[in-house]
């Protein structure tokens, strides 16, 4: 191989470890047919090189170039020395290098149908690297799984390197199943090796290079038997398959001990079947001081320790610990940053001057995502607000991320209910103001429920403010990111290549197929970075809570037809949670009642609609994501609460749609009926779950039959009172405007359980 081959990653690990070696053989650094002169220029240029005198390696290869112009070898040697003289910190100039080198040869990965030469192997795998750490994934998949369909071949260090690449490619693209493949050959190439090693002992020039290279290759051997074990955590870990994670935890124990990438994995683990304390006694035990810096290894370990800090306490339901947590790894970035960019001409944060290990080095985006999740479970959506616009800058094709932007607008224009009931704890809001004094007393009563609706008056929708306007525009992107419910259910093209998982290729050999490593669920996936993919199930809730989401805003914009339309769409969704069926009959009732088409309104409002209000689909129905359907924990389930403006049980929910019911009763004039869904409802509930708006209604049911004493006192004791005689008293008799005609009871916000935090 030449000068180039190796620019590859050893010891990625849970936090990643990443740097790079060279690895060269001085008869391969010209092309065959050359003098004797040649090959001694081509040995000392090695030599120095190996030696880490970079200087007099170029000395010998402009020599060479001298000789040979027409060699692209030597050119291709020459880019690599100098990119290794700069410090690798000039990655740019050594793609276009390599780019022009492969033009020069006419040669490009699409057009290759064999490779019995294998020499352009090295250029195309030194691109594939670049792309790597240039965070082109798709690229650098491409061409390294073109370059394992040529696997035989290559000597056994460079199919190595080869191989390990793709499963670094595909733990990053949220691909375990075809990382795991891959481990499986690796360890046919090891044990190939390892026979071939030793039967061609007798066949060496020297005993003393035999036994030089045996020991070589059998460390190379148990290198790769540890890196081997650390990949199949990681891909168990993202499948959740959690008995495979147990057995492998073990070798990884035995072959690493007690080291921090070891301690990290297995801290993973833990926090996968809900230890968390043990998980943080893990982290807490690792020593990340001896850790070499970024510079070295391309990863801020002490970031990661953060992170994983804030992601348990988020799942323990611990949210102020977890965002100091997240705030901790965010300055660790930040210094980290800084000390990158701290080169020799002080250019900080300039692609040109940092290391090309490094690169992948900052990970401020993933953790502002994690903040903004952090924050919206907080309460705090303006904050949350402003850490994921950030994130969606990058993230800008995830849809959950945009349908957690729209829920910091809700939240954020919904305002609290110590903010609505400011000064009137007792009468929750419904006493608006008191004027005047004595016989001239009058109580002003709120005629609507107050949101704290901002509007972006004078200025476009589309600027990134946490409005309303802007939430529509969010939900509306991330509707059209989601597939249709028909190309879910299409099986992937060819019949054995997931053609939908991030960063694959078609290739039409079997080989590549092999590679690809089928889906065994024949499911599709749809990227969300920075988090793991969606499965067709979470696809399918996903769009649930947006249309959700979106018919609520409609309402708060009134919009009621679009308002019905999407809460039209929500109900006929097939796989629909209780509690999103409870609110997309609500919504679509409210539309209806503001478009005057009351009667299809009360249909929506029959309690018999509402039969559960769970926050998810039923267990049976999900599709379980790892091959041991047994271990998959909820991760979250600790840290869920319901909310307290959500209807607790089954009973609060079926009166809340029967105080609707009622004052769609009331609008139609149909006061009995509306009296007996208040009472029916006051039936179910606790006294404190009565919502203001109930006792607005009873009050205006009390004023239109005459009863003034009555309303009275509903608005003194706060709170529903049997119904008495109606007077026959004929001056009400004139209909007055209700208080709510609009919106009877206040839209539900979407409750935060739909919010799913993806960990890093």
């Amino acid at each position: 191989m030449s000068m180039s081959a190796i620019l590859s990653k050893r010891g990625i690990l849970n936090y990643g470890s990443k740097d790079q070696v060279s690895d060269m053989k001085h008869d391969n650094i010209v092309s065959p047919g050359t003098s004797d002169q040649e090959k001694e220029m081509a040995t000392n240029a090695f030599e120095a090189f190996s030696s880490g005198n970079y200087d007099n390696a170029l000395k010998q290869l402009e020599s060479l170039q001298e000789l040979n112009k027409d060699d692209y070898k030597i050119a291709m040697n020459k880019a690599v020395t100098e990119f290794y003289k700069s410090g690798q910190a000039t990655t740019s100039t050594l793609k276009q290098a390599l780019i022009m080198i492969r033009n020069q040869v006419h040669s490009a990965v699409e057009d290759i149908d064999g490779l019995d030469d294998v020499e352009n192997s090295i250029l195309y795998y030194n691109q594939a690297v670049i792309h790597y750490y240039m965070r082109q994934y798709s690229e650098a998949i491409a061409i390294g799984e073109k370059l394992y369909q040529f696997l035989e071949p290559f000597e056994e260090k460079f199919a190595q390197a080869v191989c390990f690449l793709l499963v670094d490619l595909y733990l990053l693209t949220f691909q375990p199943e075809k990382a795991l493949h891959l481990l499986a050959v690796l360890e046919k190439l090891s044990v190939q090796g390892n026979n071939k090693n030793g039967k061609g002992e007798g066949m060496s020039s020297t005993g003393r290079e035999s036994a030089a290279q045996k020991a070589e290759f059998a460390a190379m051997i148990e290198a790769a038997k540890a890196r081997m074990h650390q990949y199949k955590v990681r891909a168990y870990i993202q499948m959740k398959s959690l008995k495979a994670c147990k057995r492998e935890i073990k070798s990884v124990m035995n072959t690493a001990g007690n080291s921090a990438p070891s301690l990290f994995l297995k801290s993973n683990f833990e926090y996968l079947r809900g230890n968390y304390r043990k998980a943080v006694k893990l982290l807490n035990s690792s020593n990340i001081a001896e850790h070499p810096g970024p510079l070295k290894t391309g990863e801020c370990v002490h970031c990661m320790f953060w992170n994983n800090l804030g992601c348990i306490h988020f799942a323990m339901g611990k949210h102020n610990l977890g965002i100091f947590y997240f705030k901790k790894a965010l300055q660790e970035n930040d210094h980290t940053c800084a000390q990158i960019g701290d080169g020799k001409n002080g250019q900080a944060k300039k692609f040109t001057g940092i290391p090309m290990c490094a690169l992948l080095a900052n990970k401020r985006y993933e953790l502002l995502y994690n903040c903004g999740i952090q924050l919206l479970h907080l309460g705090r959506p303006l904050a949350a607000f402003e850490c994921l616009m950030e994130a969606v800058q990058v993230y800008h094709s995830n849809p959950r991320l945009w349908l957690r932007l729209a829920e910091c607008c809700i939240a954020a224009n919904k305002g609290s209910s110590e903010q609505e009931n400011k000064g009137l704890p007792s009468k929750k809001g419904i006493v608006q103001s008191v004027v005047g004094q004595g016989y001239h007393r009058k109580i002003v009563l709120a005629s609507q429920s107050t949101q704290n609706t901002t509007y972006s008056e004078g200025q476009s929708a589309a600027i990134p403010v946490a409005s309303m306007e802007f939430a529509a525009i969010c939900l509306r992107n991330a509707l059209l990111l989601l597939p249709e419910n028909q190309q879910l259910e299409g099986k992937p093209e060819n019949g054995s290549k997931n053609s939908s998982q991030l960063g694959s290729t078609e290739s039409g050999s079997e080989n590549s197929d092999a590679c690809s490593g089928k889906n065994q669920e024949g499911d599709k996936f749809i990227p969300a970075a920075p988090s793991s993919p969606l499965r067709k199930q979470e696809v399918e809730n996903l769009r649930c809570c947006i249309l959700a989401c979106s018919a609520y805003v409609a309402l708060a914009l009134g919009d009621n037809l679009m308002a019905l339309t999407h809460a039209d769409k929500l109900l006929h969704q097939p796989k629909l949670s209780g509690s999103l069926k409870f609110l997309g009959h609500l919504y679509a009732a409210e539309a209806l009642i503001s478009l005057d088409r009351i009667s299809d309104a009360i249909t929506h409002l029959n309690p018999e609609n509402v039969t559960d209000v769970s926050l998810g689909v039923s267990p049976s129905e999900q599709d379980q994501a790892g091959s041991d359907k047994g271990d998959l924990e909820p991760v979250e389930s600790s840290g869920k609460q319901t909310p307290l403006c959500y209807p607790s049980s089954l009973s609060s929910a079926r009166a809340m749609m029967l105080f609707n019911l009622g004052s769609a009763y009331c609008l139609r004039s149909e006061y009995e009926k509306a009296r007996k869904c208040l009472h029916q409802a006051a039936s179910m509930v606790s006294a404190k779950e009565i919502p203001p708006e109930a006792i607005l209604l009873a009050v205006y049911l009390e004023l239109q039959n005459g009863n003034t004493q009555l309303a009275l006192q509903i608005i003194k004791r706060n709170q529903l009172l049997p119904s008495v005689k109606p007077s026959s008293s004929p001056d009400l008799r004139k209909k007055p405007q209700p208080f709510q005609s609009v919106q009877p009871i206040q839209p539900i916000q979407m409750p935060s359980s739909f919010t799913q935090v993806q960990r890093k």
